[in-house]
């Protein structure tokens, strides 16, 4: 029997399990995500730096983990907290089990608990800060969240980006440098599904740290820039804002999720802190244009405020959930994004085309 453990909330909220993974403690910003399928690729995803994640499916751990399914170079989140983790795997891709990866990765998991009733008070009372630990007491864990520095108040695109440039290996049928185009993705918290979409569409991708200047990331002669996925609040990231504005109207841009927040901000845009997010792989979106609804695959706590925007940018998709903003274009310039996740993984498929409308505008320069 696995040892005794706590999820303890900053609101005084107790719910006890059973250690697996790594024995350690974590700290975290709590919240949830409503995928059936896709723990891997949650666990590895950058934007969840700083989060300790609740699947809401009840089974998790029953493909296993494989060598493929990687979103980055390492497990991203702090802790992990499951209804049931299934000790025994089953699939052809399985190398070892879910409890195997955390523990090797110094990573703590809890399972055991009610994971419908931490959902329906996150959902009820908003995101907030928590600790799993099987060495406290709750008084004792619940004084370690007082202690500690806020989800909010933290840079976490800087302990995720790349620390220095480099180039996504294509598979060797895809390799034809001389026709392909050279997207450099600013990296602030890049999944790896980015990188091979946009190779498997005959794309050379350069990846570069968050901090890299404008004249550094045109002097690598890109002809699209893509600013990635990210964790945190993008009111911390000026840095990354004073870049995106020295490239605009330079080069054809696409921003996915933080990449799609720093646009707005780079045009006078605000962003704003949403009561639980947006986490899984069914959240539908209106296309303004056309009318249609598309399922996407989304992780971000943070939403950019339309009546706030300027500059030539107008909102082109909205949530059809709350009606928060979930797309961008320019009137002029070429320049995309969107707040979910048009690589998925996971999730639908269904949005893989705006990479392809992307490279359209870097075929002809505008949208």
């Amino acid at each position: 029997m696995s040892s005794r453990a706590l999820l303890v909330l900053e609101d005084g909220s107790v719910y006890e399990g059973y250690a697996f993974g790594a024995e350690a403690r974590a700290y975290g910003e709590v919240v949830f995500n409503t995928s059936m399928t896709g723990y891997q690729e949650m666990l590895t995803d950058p934007s969840y730096a700083g989060q300790i994640v609740v699947p809401t499916y009840p089974l998790i751990g029953n493909y296993g983990i494989n060598s493929e399914d990687y979103e980055s170079r390492r497990i991203q989140v702090s802790g992990f907290v499951v209804r049931e983790d299934c000790e025994t795997p089953s699939h052809l891709k399985s190398e070892r089990t879910l409890h195997e990866y955390l523990a090797a990765s110094g990573i703590p998991g809890i399972y055991g608990v009610d994971t419908r009733a931490i959902t329906r008070r996150l959902r009820s009372a908003g995101v907030m800060m928590g600790a799993i630990s099987s060495d406290e007491s709750p008084t004792e864990a619940r004084e370690r969240i007082r202690r500690s520095p806020r989800y909010d108040n933290i840079d976490f695109v800087r302990q995720v980006s790349t620390e220095s440039p480099y180039q996504w290996e294509k598979p060797l049928a895809l390799a034809d440098p001389a026709s392909a185009y050279h997207i450099v993705a600013v990296d602030g918290g890049l999944k790896y599904n980015i990188l091979r979409i946009l190779t498997s569409l005959g794309c050379t991708v350069t990846a570069v740290p968050c901090t890299t200047s404008a004249e550094d990331i045109l002097a690598l002669n890109p002809d699209g820039l893509l600013l990635s996925p990210g964790p945190g609040d993008p009111a911390l990231l000026d840095y990354m804002v004073q870049t995106v504005k020295k490239l605009v109207g330079v080069k054809p841009i696409m921003g996915i999720c933080l990449g799609h927040q720093l646009i707005a901000r780079a045009f006078g845009g605000t962003t704003f802190k949403l009561k639980f997010g947006h986490r899984g792989a069914n959240h539908p979106v209106r296309d303004l244009e056309t009318g249609r609804a598309h399922i996407t695959a989304q992780n971000h706590g943070y939403a950019v405020d339309a009546a706030s925007l300027g500059g030539g940018l107008v909102v082109s998709q909205i949530s059809l959930n709350d009606g928060t903003v979930e797309g961008l274009r320019h009137r002029d310039l070429p320049i995309l994004s969107i707040q979910y996740h048009s690589e998925a993984s996971p999730g639908p498929r269904d949005n893989v085309y705006l990479f392809e409308r992307f490279l359209e505008m870097v075929r002809g320069g505008q949208i």
